[in-house]
């Protein structure tokens, strides 16, 4: 809760408090504060207990902190029953990355680079074979539908 307070704001909580309750009565006010943190920490103590007797002993184990969500969520991925560790330890991502890098390579080997395909993808390997003229159907599907501005 206090992470990040540093010297600099000790040292004017200091010089406040100083000001503010005086040297001379500075040591006893301390006192009632810490007599009063260690009725709240006895008090919360007490109740977490009385919680866990009522609860039964089914939750023996339960912890007050396991209802932070991030504990909970970190707490049930670390028990791996589901066996997530050793899918995690079979998947090895450079060699997934090198895989997909094969078949973007020939995927790209396999391109027609002339100028009057428009960068599709041509299924036939060599510059022997014709190509076939399209038809009106495939020139149509081709083709986007007209955008309609005032529909969206």
């Amino acid at each position: 809760m206090f992470n990040d307070i540093g010297l600099p704001e000790v040292i004017a909580l200091v010089v406040l408090a100083v000001l503010v309750f005086g040297p001379d009565k500075l040591p006893q006010v301390i006192q009632d504060v810490a007599r009063t943190i260690r009725k709240i920490r006895e008090f919360s103590d007490s109740a977490k207990q009385d919680i866990r007797n009522e609860l039964g002993p089914e939750f023996k184990d339960f912890e007050f902190e396991d209802l932070n969500p991030k504990t909970f969520i970190r707490k049930q991925l670390d028990s791996d029953e589901l066996g997530l560790k050793e899918i995690r330890n079979g998947f090895d991502l450079k060699k997934e990355m090198a895989e997909v890098g094969d078949a973007v390579q020939t995927v790209g080997d396999v391109r027609d680079e002339s100028p009057s395909s428009g960068g599709r993808i041509s299924m036939t390997k060599g510059p022997d074979l014709e190509k076939r003229p399209e038809s009106p159907e495939q020139q149509d599907r081709r083709t986007p539908p007209p955008f309609d501005a005032d529909a969206t």
